[in-house]
């Protein structure tokens, strides 16, 4: 943190979009401030360099001999040594490409041979799939070491095949001791699952190191575009299961009365498969792995302490913490306002300010009921983030306490908006004009 502490924070990696402006509900435009990393990161131009060159020869994977088509093949099958050298994986683990996290997910779930034992505190998408084979959820304690016992006491009480946890809450940022979770689940004859999708962009993660067995994340929040995701994991539980789609690409051999099924990866991948989307999420693993980790993190912690302190100075202001003891966590800050709903706040910061966070419940509704609020904001940071970006959110924040809005706002079909609502988008002409459309 101290690298940045006498000097302007700026981006550290050039993305799409940094250079955006949008307009404002009073008239003119501003430089776009996008604290929604944590939702839909932009993507790195060493991506949309690398998916621009491929396009010309965009054609048909796995099966053309046209040059066109064995260069998307062979782009495509490179591709996984990209995400293993990534994450260090495993000789045993296999590279499985989906549409993202949540598909990665409910992949496995229907791989596990028994009970998955979960927190009450994950994202939807690491909740809900393992009811499939039997989910059983632990609740969080008020510390990491009480919850890591209560874990304990679970896996040592009944056998369990898989523990699935978060990486990094997709609400708060907090982080959870990965290296010792799956040392506990291994002593216990338990494989562990990791949720990256809020880690992966933020912090290396290394499977061999870690002993983590199976590993998810999403293209499309690791600064890749074009809705790519993955699944890293041991061999053995994904070759024995049934096929997640049953099609072309997916087998060895078939007759009208029997299917001899390919082993993984090619068995969880039937159907033309995404290729754009996979070199694309092959090239940000590539541009982050380039990146020097000390730096990305001390870029991070700084902007994420001088939002934390600035947003404290604010009157109303309260932070959503899951453990008291948490001593790490990626760049999300999730926050209330006394007085204010945060899908108004939202409004209000888009539409007079230009800047873009999140608010409502983040898919983790059992978490938003634990730590006792209906909805939340949620700033979250990444490699385009600037000091200017974050000195913007805590003035805007602190003049809405202390004068309000300037602009009507209004509640319709759930979602808060400007009233009137004088910026174009693309569903007129102004704004189909402005989209390119």
């Amino acid at each position: 943190m101290t690298a940045f502490a006498d000097q302007t924070c700026a981006a550290l990696a050039p993305v799409s979009g940094c250079d955006l402006r949008v307009p404002l509900v009073q008239g003119g435009t501003i430089g776009y401030a996008n604290f929604d990393y944590a939702a839909s990161a932009p993507a790195l131009r060493q991506v949309t360099d690398r998916v621009a060159g491929l396009l010309p020869y965009y054609a048909s994977v796995h099966r053309g001999a046209g040059y066109a088509s064995r260069v998307s093949t062979d782009c495509y099958e490179s591709a996984r040594g990209s995400v293993a050298r990534f994450l260090n994986a495993a000789d045993d683990q296999v590279v499985v490409f989906t549409r993202n996290t949540t598909d990665s997910l409910n992949l496995l779930a229907a791989c596990v041979p028994g009970d998955t034992v979960v927190l009450d505190v994950e994202h939807h998408a690491n909740l809900l799939p393992w009811t499939r084979r039997g989910r059983r959820v632990v609740a969080v304690a008020d510390t990491i070491e009480e919850t890591i016992q209560r874990l304990v006491a679970e896996l040592c009480s009944k056998p369990a095949a898989l523990l699935a946890v978060t990486g990094a809450s997709n609400v708060t940022g907090e982080l959870l001791p990965l290296e010792r979770l799956a040392w506990i689940a291994h002593q216990c004859g338990t494989r562990i699952l990791v949720d990256a999708a809020q880690l992966a962009p933020h912090r290396r993660i290394d499977l061999r190191t870690t002993g983590i067995d199976y590993l998810a994340f999403s293209g499309h929040k690791a600064y890749a575009p074009f809705g790519a995701g993955v699944l890293v994991g041991r061999r053995d539980w994904l070759d024995q299961a049934e096929p997640y789609l049953a099609g072309g690409g997916a087998v060895r051999s078939v007759t009208d009365r029997s299917v001899e099924w390919a082993p993984a990866p090619q068995r969880h991948e039937a159907g033309s498969p995404n290729v754009l989307g996979v070199a694309a999420l092959a090239a940000a693993c590539d541009a982050l792995a380039e990146l020097d980790e000390t730096t990305v993190v001390e870029h991070e912690r700084y902007l994420t302490h001088r939002l934390r302190y600035g947003l404290k100075t604010v009157p109303g202001v309260d932070f959503l913490h899951i453990w008291r003891d948490s001593a790490d966590a990626v760049g999300i800050v999730a926050f209330t306002i006394e007085g204010f709903e945060p899908g108004q706040v939202a409004a209000y910061l888009s539409a007079e300010h230009g800047i873009g966070v999140r608010d409502g419940r983040f898919c983790a509704h059992p978490l938003l009921s634990r730590l006792g609020v209906d909805a939340a904001l949620r700033a979250s940071i990444g490699l385009g983030t600037t000091a200017d970006d974050v000195d913007r959110l805590i003035d805007a924040i602190a003049t809405l306490v202390d004068r309000g809005p300037a602009w009507n706002y209004a509640r319709a079909e759930g979602h808060w908006s400007p009233v009137p609502e004088t910026r174009p988008f693309g569903n007129s002409a102004e704004g189909a004009a402005a989209c390119g459309f």
